[in-house]
């Protein structure tokens, strides 16, 4: 068994027990540091009582919600500290331009792709995001991801766990990347019309 398979097997272990209330707990820890994604937790849940998927997909987004907004405020206070440390001004500088101008989009792609969300918590906070924008870019995108997957449950059952654990992500950066898509061309749309 490899690393992260013992990791996976670990983490089912510890928070599985505790049923919603571990759930949450990993949800809301792993927005922080924790390297796996709650969606193991909130799949084997929802299979194993499908009637509360729905509301499993709810603690899911509520835990890691706040528990971004832990992240956001930990790379507030101490991140650019840490960040120029190991990175120079010039590049910081680069990637906050890139934040400030695509702040709730970024925001919101990390939250519903394989990216660890972890990483644009904290990162937000150290390129002074705009909270409000940040706390409702959270909650649409990490609650469209975990809703997504409970519905799938509901509807297919196990049958869909394949997809779920081996195309999820894949079919995630495809939706990520068609949004996009018909976001500039909107965009492009309203230039040519004006």
């Amino acid at each position: 068994m490899s690393f992260v398979e013992n990791l996976l097997e670990w983490t089912k272990n510890i928070f599985l027990p505790y049923g919603i209330f571990g759930l949450f707990s990993l949800a809301f820890i792993e927005a922080i540091f924790f390297p796996i994604p709650p969606d193991i937790l909130l799949i084997t849940l929802s299979l194993i009582d499908p009637g509360m998927a729905l509301l499993y997909a709810l603690v899911a987004t509520i835990g890691s919600v706040l528990g971004g907004i832990v992240g956001y405020w930990i790379g507030y206070y101490g991140g650019h500290y840490i960040l120029e440390k190991f990175v120079s001004k010039k590049k910081i500088q680069k990637v906050h331009n890139l934040f400030q101008k695509y702040e709730a989009w970024a925001i919101f792609v990390a939250g519903f792709t394989p990216i660890p969300y972890k990483v644009f918590t904290i990162s937000a906070g150290v390129f002074y995001v705009n909270f409000k924008k940040f706390v409702i870019a959270s909650f649409l995108s990490r609650g469209l991801r975990f809703f997504i997957e409970a519905f799938l449950i509901l509807l297919f059952g196990e049958i869909i766990l394949n997809i779920l654990t081996n195309y999820f992500d894949i079919l995630s950066i495809i939706g990520v990347l068609l949004l996009i898509l018909f976001y500039f061309s909107i965009k492009r749309y309203r230039k040519s019309r004006s």
